[in-house]
């Protein structure tokens, strides 16, 4: 068998197989990723030519394909989101990546230091992969298209914190590497840290994102409008403002996924009724479904060719306690003070999906760094994935309408 022909082929029906699998599994109420996850385990078990899927055999592409998918994914998010920017809008997503991830980090970075053993350095990351909500695989779980006006507080909730998570999670991931390094060489770095890591990149990341979309609002809306020059709207417009906005910013060494979040939520708060956001969100939307599909599908490849192969007993408590146990209630303390119906409040906290996110920032530190236990990572955040793609898969859509 010619593999790459067969690899082509797999991608075209995996494409062409996305709108009606979504379309079924929207009636049915569950999370259309379980099927992919398990169409790739499925084809990884029969066709032994098919190239390595686990991300310990596949670094650099984990890294670029899973930064690709996010690009994406949050331009599409942001694009989502029918509700101005501001404090009272935003107050439970804000809540979510500060006090939530906060939380999440702390406890983490201690089980992994102090029971696990690990170093201080390796424990960090541990704790900064795992704690955003992914804007990825969360997408079941969050608004529907610009203007539908169906989003409630839950739902929107969501959504906003997948796109606001890398403004909390990147700094620690910089932490971990940067004191990892720190132990080997001697050098300080905390000052450097606070400087470029937090200030420095994130303040980029803003700055450019929001320059990136009023850029875009005003080609796109104001100019077309004012020379009704309507045959240059088009869907790809999204597409290629994430990728802009994203290369330009990681060039200034500023957080490009911040930046494109920025850049959307800016963009959907021109004009928030105009038609064209529409236009923007169907096309981002139809490439992202495709991307997390075929990403999905080697990610049961990945469960074939043994990624949960370094699980331990310590290492699976950890798993369910952090899904059951460490987001739910650090989402309870963040949300604690608001009058905000308690169901709410306690769906919000445990649908904290992980995901393609947490892949996308290990493979990131293991290529800046030689972390210790690199095979028990990949290990723990894979189940914990795999345990969030079933569980909140089967279980979101039926929390979320108990709120209603």
């Amino acid at each position: 068998m010619d593999v790459y022909f067969f690899i082509i082929a797999v991608i075209g029906f995996v494409s062409m197989s996305i709108s009606w699998i979504t379309h079924l599994f929207n009636k049915i109420y569950i999370s259309y990723p379980i099927i992919f996850l398990l169409m790739g385990m499925a084809l990884y078990s029969i066709f032994d030519t098919l190239p390595m899927a686990s991300p310990l055999n596949a670094e650099k592409f984990t890294v670029h394909f899973t930064e690709i998918v996010v690009v994406i994914a949050l331009m599409g998010t942001g694009l989502r989101l029918d509700r101005s920017f501001n404090i009272k809008n935003w107050r439970i997503p804000l809540l979510l990546v500060t006090v939530t991830m906060g939380i999440s980090i702390a406890v983490l970075t201690a089980i992994g230091h102090f029971w696990l053993g690990w170093g201080l350095a390796t424990a960090i990351l541990l704790g900064a992969v795992l704690a955003p909500t992914d804007p990825v695989l969360a997408a079941d779980v969050q608004v529907g298209p610009p203007n539908e006006k169906k989003e409630g507080n839950v739902k929107f909730s969501l959504t906003a914190e997948a796109g606001l998570n890398d403004g909390m999670a990147f700094p620690f991931v910089w932490l971990a590497i940067g004191l990892l390094m720190a132990t080997q060489t001697g050098e300080g770095f905390l000052t450097n840290w606070i400087l470029k890591d937090v200030l420095y990149r994130l303040g980029t990341g803003i700055l450019l994102g929001f320059l990136g979309g009023k850029l875009i609002t005003y080609l796109y809306f104001h100019l077309v409008e004012k020379h009704k020059a309507f045959t240059v709207r088009e869907g790809l417009v999204g597409l290629s403002t994430a990728l802009l906005v994203y290369g330009v910013t990681e060039l200034f060494h500023g957080y490009g996924f911040i930046a494109v979040f920025i850049a959307a939520i800016t963009i959907r708060n021109y004009e928030m009724d105009h038609e064209y956001h529409k236009t923007l969100h169907a096309f981002i939307d139809q490439v992202e479904r495709i991307l997390i599909a075929i990403l999905l599908v080697l990610f049961g490849g990945s469960i074939v060719d043994g990624i949960l192969g370094h699980l331990t007993l310590p290492l699976v408590i950890i798993a369910l306690a952090f899904i059951f146990l460490i987001r739910p209630l650090s989402g309870l303390c963040a949300l604690a003070p608001l009058k905000t119906p308690f169901k709410e409040k306690l769906v919000i906290s445990f649908l904290g999906i992980k995901g393609v996110g947490s892949f996308f920032y290990l493979s990131f530190a293991f290529e800046k760094a030689s972390f210790p236990h690199k095979e028990e990572l990949w290990s723990l955040i894979s189940c914990i994935v795999l345990i969030s793609i079933v569980l909140h898969g089967i279980v979101a859509a039926a929390l979320i309408q108990k709120t209603k």
